[in-house]
């Protein structure tokens, strides 16, 4: 009998709250380009995570709880996020910042994914931040998209070849990272 690798897990987080937002989109594509074997779910209620407390790490509140369950049940972390006044959006620093004193992040795979090749000091910090929380960067998975000036639905940006081939390698980039770590290859 044949035992089936379970499928990779990859938790999509857009550092945006804003109804059309192109990182949204692209996380939705990049759910529609994924690899067979690969789910991209998108974490939806980044909204309703407190404010951070550090009073409270120890026994957070319950969505800032449902937050690290979730990236403790991800493979991997698939990241896009604006770039608000050169830093990374309030919300998405938050949301690190509920995961800081735990374990949620620690060598898991995390790629990050700039829809604007022009907001690279927010990349930055953003990369600075989650080495900082001895997440796993994966370089080759980490690209930056030319979509700026261009609203695109989640259908348009997989549809487009130039926007949705580096997409297609980045996820499998990522998904290969996921793997070796699987295997204990790193």
């Amino acid at each position: 009998m044949r035992v089936e690798n379970p499928p990779l897990l990859i938790l999509a987080i857009s550092g945006s709250l804003r109804r059309g937002s192109s990182n949204t989109a692209v996380l939705r594509a990049a759910g529609e380009l994924a690899p067979a074997g690969v789910e991209i779910a998108l974490y939806d209620a980044m909204a309703s995570l407190p404010a951070f407390n550090p009073d409270l790490d120890d026994n957070p509140p319950p969505a800032a709880a449902e937050f690290r369950a979730a990236l403790q049940a991800a493979d991997g972390v698939l990241i896009s996020s604006p770039e608000y006044a050169h830093g990374v959006s309030g919300m998405l620093k938050n949301a690190l910042d509920w995961v800081v004193g735990s374990s949620e992040l620690v060598d898991k795979p995390v790629a990050l994914i700039n829809a604007s090749p022009r907001a690279t000091i927010a990349q930055a910090a953003l990369c600075e931040t989650l080495t900082t929380m001895s997440a796993a960067l994966v370089s080759e998975a980490s690209i930056a998209l030319p979509l700026l000036g261009r609203v695109l639905p989640p259908g348009g940006i997989a549809a487009d070849p130039e926007i949705a081939g580096p997409l297609r390698v980045a996820v499998q980039a990522l998904a290969s990272a996921i793997q070796a770590r699987r295997a204990g290859v790193t």
